[in-house]
């Protein structure tokens, strides 16, 4: 054998070892790679899907994507049932109905395929911070189901360890105090009760009620206040400095102040209480520096007013039995005539706060049930807009913050958990939890068997243990994907023919898949804040 030759064989065969090295090399890194995406997804983080409407609106699980056909509004509608959990039969769901959050029009619930059709937010869940840190109110978690521990629920924590919790009118009390949610929290649970900006297009047309639609703003006698001509959703008012004209939101047509939620049927609607925690806002535009613009929100039977004066005063005041008296006041720098300010006046959780331009001013009304007078939950709350003399105001809108139950409709015969009248002491280890989507939730208020264990073990009724939570819902990074705009006659075809074809059946999957995801509802999900609260009697 020459030498030329040996030294060739000797050449392939270093060049098939380095192959094969290479592919070692390769495989090495994948198997590598695999483990490090194991121990991502156990330990650290995992993506979950929202299959249900338990936490709407703050999550959605599978639902439609309307707009209203009398005002234009959009609003998300729970395709998942048209009950609490699923739908008990055909004829139910044929039957469902949905309404407007702004105007209040109903109509039965669309079953076109046209319809845009989400199948629910996909999220990031943070699995290992609950290793290290305790786990906080009002945070989102996930945990595993304690009557069914092989299932995943994703709630709102409201209580921890050792605490005494309550459900009194829709707040939270903890150890007898109520709880106040943190302001990133409180801002994702306000609810449209009405928006100015969105108007029937056929306003003549009977609403549910047989009422033909009037705007819910009413002026009260002598009151000035009108339509801009070129432009309705704009009011102005135009009367003397001393003159103070209102507008009241007439809850008779549209929406009025019950927990109800679009994301529901409204077949319950009829029974739910009212909810009297509402904030007001708006943009005035003041034509000069003469005049006064505020808002007024009642509950029970004290109304509570917050006004700004041109002059440069900021006044909280409560009306009761008659009397009126000023709860704060405050100096502050107007902006110039003839610039939009944003003002808003909300009362909630036992919490009084106006805001004007960046300018913000806040008033405790106390902690305990009492605080905010002798409760009257059967009293409607009141929203009123008023003010003197050059003004014009846009973008009017109504809100309601979230309102937890505390018992099902009327005649079930069952109360819920954790009520003023039964109040819920958590032991070691025990988290009480519940869901947004307060009437249509599954959690702690209703759990009615003893939570399931290792070895037999059982968990009290109500709680969630702690070695079942999961981790803390953080980012919303798919919400609810939408189908491509497949042309309707293509979908039709597969839908008719790929019954029996394999081929049709794959190609009709991939059609249907919602691979489209909503750019702008990618968000972080608040939750509990390692932030002190600052007094609220202190102006921040």
């Amino acid at each position: 054998m020459s030498a030329g030759k040996i030294k060739k064989d000797a050449s392939t065969k270093e060049q098939h070892r380095d192959i094969a090295e290479e592919v070692a090399n390769t495989f090495e890194w994948l198997i590598i790679a695999f483990v490090l995406a194991f121990l991502f997804r156990t330990f650290v983080m995992e993506a979950f899907r929202i299959p249900t409407g338990s936490m709407a609106d703050t999550l959605m699980g599978a639902h439609l994507r309307l707009r209203c056909s009398q005002c234009g509004y959009r609003y998300d509608h729970g395709s998942d049932s048209a009950g609490p959990v699923r739908r008990s039969s055909r004829s139910r769901a044929r039957h469902a109905r949905t309404h407007c959050p702004s105007c209040g029009y109903e109509r039965p619930r669309p079953n076109s395929p046209a319809v845009p059709r989400s199948n629910g937010d996909r999220i990031l869940v943070l699995k290992c911070t609950y290793q290290f840190f305790e786990p906080k109110q009002w945070d989102v978690i996930v945990f595993k189901n304690p009557l069914e521990p092989q299932i995943n629920y994703i709630k709102r924590l409201v209580a921890r360890p050792h605490e005494t919790l309550e459900i009194i009118d829709g707040d939270i009390y903890i150890n007898g105090e109520i709880s106040r949610k943190p302001p990133k929290v409180q801002n994702e649970l306000w609810m449209p009760i009405y928006d100015n900006d969105y108007w029937p297009a056929r306003p003549g047309e009977p609403f549910f009620n047989e009422q033909a639609w009037h705007r819910p703003l009413v002026n009260t006698p002598n009151s000035r206040w009108e339509s801009d001509r070129e432009n309705p959703t704009i009011l102005r008012l135009n009367s003397p400095a001393e003159q103070i004209n209102n507008l009241f939101y007439d809850s008779s047509t549209g929406n009025n102040f019950k927990a109800t939620y679009a994301y529901n049927d409204v077949s319950e609607h009829f029974f739910r209480p009212y909810c009297s925690d509402l904030m007001v806002r708006f943009y005035v535009l003041r034509a000069d520096a003469q005049g006064q613009i505020g808002a007024a929100l009642s509950k029970y039977e004290n109304q509570y007013r917050a006004r700004v004066d041109c002059d440069g005063e900021m006044v909280i005041t409560r009306t009761s039995n008659g009397k009126e008296e000023i709860l704060k006041r405050k100096d502050l720098e107007m902006p110039p005539a003839g610039k939009s300010v944003f003002f808003s006046f909300a009362n909630v959780d036992h919490q009084l706060i106006v805001q004007f331009g960046t300018e913000i001013m806040t008033y405790d009304l106390g902690r305990l049930p009492e605080d905010a007078g002798p409760r009257k939950p059967n009293i409607e709350p009141r929203a009123e807009i008023f003010g003197s003399g050059r003004l014009s105001l846009s973008h009017i809108a109504i809100f309601r913050d979230i309102h937890y139950i505390s018992k099902q409709l009327p005649g079930s015969g069952r109360g819920g958990r954790a009520t003023e009248w039964l109040s819920f002491r958590l032991g070691d280890d025990e988290f009480f939890v519940l869901g947004d989507n307060s009437p249509n939730s599954q959690d702690g208020r209703w759990w009615d068997r003893n939570g399931i264990g290792n070895n037999r073990r059982t968990y009290r009724r109500g709680i969630v243990p702690r070695e079942y939570l999961v981790g803390k819902a953080l980012f919303v990074y798919w919400p609810g994907g939408f189908e491509f705009p497949w042309p309707q006659g293509l979908k039709t075809f597969l839908s008719r023919n790929s019954r029996h074809n394999r081929v049709l059946q794959a190609i009709n999957m991939l059609v249907r898949l919602r691979w489209i995801p909503d750019i702008s509802r990618m968000r972080l999900i608040y939750g509990g804040s390692n932030k002190k609260q600052s007094d609220p009697s202190i102006d921040n």
